[in-house]
């Protein structure tokens, strides 16, 4: 198989991902590279760098990730190799932000929670 083929099914696989936990995902249209042109389209906010390859160059693949995306979209590198599960690569400081929204949020349920009891 060659590698834009493997790269291909690997953009697929990873867009159905996504659809298996209800976000819409697709392939997207690969042409220059650049915010319009994210390997997978669809979960809004991401620019979305797929690898599906033995070998992860991880600096170069986040760095054409953050080089593509647009102002307001968070890079991040979606990475699989054979017989593995995927997984997601991105700059601490948008983790971190992720990470926050996601405990800030949990606390205000935990907090609403405890206020109904």
């Amino acid at each position: 198989m060659n590698s834009k083929d493997k790269g291909k099914r690997g953009e697929r696989m990873a867009a159905a991902k996504f659809r298996e936990h209800g976000i819409e995902a697709r392939r997207g249209v690969q042409y220059a590279g650049g915010p319009d042109s994210p390997d997978v389209v669809g979960p809004e906010g991401l620019h979305i760098e797929v690898k599906f390859t033995e070998k992860l160059r991880l600096w170069d693949a986040l760095a054409q990730s953050k080089r593509d995306a647009g102002e307001n979209e968070m890079p991040i590198v979606m990475h699989k190799c054979s017989r593995s599960e995927w997984v997601v690569i991105q700059p601490f400081d948008d983790w971190i932000e992720m990470f926050k929204e996601v405990a800030n949020g949990s606390r205000m349920e935990d907090k609403t929670e405890n206020d109904r009891k």
